[in-house]
């Protein structure tokens, strides 16, 4: 196994004003690890960008790891002999994924996400699956016996593409949306049992599902078993919601107050361990019917000018910390990934979700389905927890997001588009008559077509 301090890892989409600070951020906090990091980015500027502000926070005096960032001219650079690949690309341009969420608005379908369920999960995928081929083909040839840690949406088929093109490829998914449930948890167990402040460490689950669509069946603080305190809160909060801050939901889309996850719970039994936008997308339109709905619900839809806004505040902020104006912050991110890279180097286990093929974890699931549960990582090594059976209800919601997933990753390795289609009109927010639902697509698809020509 690879030398903890003397790493190579190949971030690709390294250029990311997201994740890539955190990633850098909690790096630098790390004593046990150093190496390189090659970044790869389509936008070779926004990786260049990365190498100067990652380089330049180890000049700080509370920077603890040792790791070099350099820009890479190509994949095949990047990839070259990596211990570690991460993948956290953003498929297409902000005008093609502003165009996932609103054209479909034009047909009355809404949603608050858009990356990896409705209409523009499907088209997303159908833009990044062919750049996943070229990455497995790529990590086949010259790092075969890498880690490779998967963040890109939508998660289950990027990871199916990778396993499909090398089947024995190390691949998971790695995802921070079931600390959205832990957090929650956390919050009602202090108030519980009468304590300042729980972390959502202390809090333990077992997770079962799929991805941006899993469920907590069982969660313990301190021996404490929490599913009776989450339904007295879902029955006290469940009309009025369970709230941070007030309101917030108003002007930030990532915020809510809970009430899709207590009316979930109250109808199932199982806490979902997303958070509400994602809830909302993956079941029929009863949260989505329009946006005054929507409110009601107290989450928000995903709007251009947010998004325009967020892409501007980022590039100021990043000429900034390319200038040393401003610093990344050091330390945890709130991501597991840094710590699953730990774990995997043998530098302690780790229990974490993952996303993998599913091995028996989820039992009515299909074998192969990519899947997310708790697993354990340990020596160059993940074993995923056995998580037991879906309930009936949830497993009828589950399995049509499951067969739509295997089925737009059929039409890629086809280059047939209208497989696709069968999926797009398969997902449960398109409700539509099949010539809107044709039309609607079609529309989509002229919107991305600069990437359709690995179809032709």
């Amino acid at each position: 196994m690879a030398d903890a301090k003397n790493l190579n890892i190949a971030y690709i989409g390294g250029g990311s004003m997201n994740f890539g600070w955190k990633l850098i951020g909690e790096l630098a906090g790390e004593e046990q690890l150093g190496g390189t990091v090659r970044l790869y980015d389509t936008d070779k500027q926004a990786a260049l960008a990365n190498e100067v502000i990652g380089n330049k926070l180890r000049e700080n005096p509370a920077a603890k790891g040792g790791f070099i960032y350099l820009a890479a001219d190509t994949l095949e650079e990047a990839l070259k002999n990596a211990d570690f690949v991460i993948i956290s690309i953003t498929p297409g341009t902000l005008e093609e994924i502003v165009s996932d969420i609103h054209i479909p608005e034009m047909f009355g379908i809404y949603q608050p996400v858009g990356d990896s369920a409705g209409p523009g999960g499907i088209v997303r995928a159908v833009r990044t699956l062919p750049v996943y081929i070229k990455i497995a083909e790529e990590i086949k040839k010259l790092c075969p016996d890498a880690w490779v840690i998967n963040l890109t949406h939508p998660m289950s088929v990027c990871l199916g593409v990778l396993y499909k093109v090398f089947p024995q490829i190390k691949a998971f998914g790695s995802s921070s949306e079931p600390f959205s449930a832990q957090e929650l948890l956390a919050e009602l167990a202090a108030k519980e049992f009468g304590v300042s402040a729980v972390c959502k460490k202390e809090i333990k689950t077992n997770l079962i599902g799929i991805n941006n669509f899993s469920w907590v069946n069982e969660a313990n603080y301190q021996g404490n078993s929490l599913m009776d305190v989450f339904r007295k809160y879902a029955e006290i909060c469940a009309r009025t919601g369970y709230e941070k801050r007030a309101g917030e939901f108003k002007t930030n889309p990532y915020a809510s107050a809970n009430m899709i996850r207590f009316d979930l719970f109250l109808r199932y039994g199982l806490i979902p361990a997303q958070s509400d936008r994602y809830s909302a997308e993956f079941c029929p339109p009863w949260y989505l019917k329009n946006p005054k709905v929507v409110s009601t619900w107290k989450f928000g839809l995903m709007s251009v000018n947010y998004l325009r806004r967020r892409k501007s505040e980022r590039l100021q902020r990043s000429k900034r910390l390319m200038s040393g104006e401003e610093q990344l912050r050091i330390g945890p991110s709130g991501s597991d990934c840094v710590l699953q890279i730990k774990a995997l180097l043998g530098l302690g286990n780790l229990i974490s979700n993952a996303d993998l093929p599913n091995s028996g974890q989820v039992c009515n699931l299909p074998a192969g389905a990519i899947v997310q549960t708790n697993a354990l990582f340990s020596h160059n090594s993940i074993k995923p927890v056995a998580a037991g059976t879906l309930p009936d209800e949830i497993y009828a919601l589950a399995i049509r997001h499951v067969i739509n997933q295997q089925t737009v990753i059929k039409s890629v390795f086809e280059k047939d588009l209208d497989i696709a289609f069968n999926a797009f009109l398969n997902d449960p927010l398109v409700t539509i008559d099949l010539a809107s639902a044709t039309e609607l697509y079609k529309e989509m698809l002229s919107s991305i077509r600069a990437h359709l020509i690995y179809y032709c």
